[in-house]
């Protein structure tokens, strides 16, 4: 696997490709963003983890045109700017994941490695965690056995966290990418789904899969 950097922070591109090499993961390191550009559309990566805030070309023009280009290259973006706007920003122009900083190398590789596994095309077309299953030819969800009589967003939803399993989710994030609309800070729109969602396919049963992450989001996992 190669993986293409594009960070002009020198400590933390050298701590990047450090860990991956470590890992056993090929790494082009990159500090600029007009030549990242030029690799991203040229070079055989399978991944391309990018900064926001380059020198010679930002970040967000950089997704913005490969996606322009048809380039369905990974993309991870990785940079300080937090803000809500921002991580819908990188969802609506292509972007597969999206990490602040600061960050633990441990979580970036953890993201890597799911957004790998998904555009590889691996992912299996039933998904079974604890006693969910979900059937994503056939469209249908059950727990214990138990059909759950889901309406396509409360699939959509439940589909996204699973795929997603034990990745805390931002209600930007699944705005974005079950609604495809941004989240405004006064909406509850994510809030009022998670709830039915529960309703139906956590609250008949002994043990919760869709958790609460304070100050963050949803994430579905097995263990609280």
């Amino acid at each position: 696997m190669r993986i293409l950097v594009v960070e002009d922070e020198p400590k933390t591109a050298a701590a990047i490709r450090k860990g991956f090499a470590e890992k056993g993961y090929e790494v082009d390191l990159c500090l600029d963003g007009s030549e990242g550009l030029r690799l991203a559309k040229t070079g055989n990566y399978d991944l391309l983890v990018l900064d926001l805030m380059l020198p010679g070309r930002d970040g967000w023009s950089i997704l913005s045109e490969l996606r322009a280009a048809g380039v369905s290259l990974p993309v991870i973006v990785l940079t300080a700017r937090d803000a809500v706007r921002d991580r819908v920003k990188g969802v609506s122009l292509g972007a597969d994941d999206y990490l602040i900083k600061p960050f633990a190398f441990a979580e970036l590789l953890a993201r890597v490695q799911s957004v790998l596994r998904r555009a590889s095309g691996t992912m299996p077309e039933v998904i079974r965690i604890a006693d969910l299953e979900l059937d994503f030819a056939r469209h249908r969800a059950a727990r214990s056995g138990s059909p759950l009589d889901l309406t396509p967003k409360e699939f959509a939803l439940l589909a996204f966290l699973a795929r997603r399993r034990g990745e805390p989710q931002t209600r930007a994030t699944l705005a974005a990418a079950v609604w495809d609309m941004p989240h405004e800070g006064e909406s509850n729109v994510v809030d009022v789904h998670v709830r039915r969602l529960r309703a139906k396919a956590d609250d008949p049963f002994e043990r919760k899969l869709i958790q609460t992450v304070r100050g963050v989001g949803y994430v579905l996992r097995e263990h609280a």
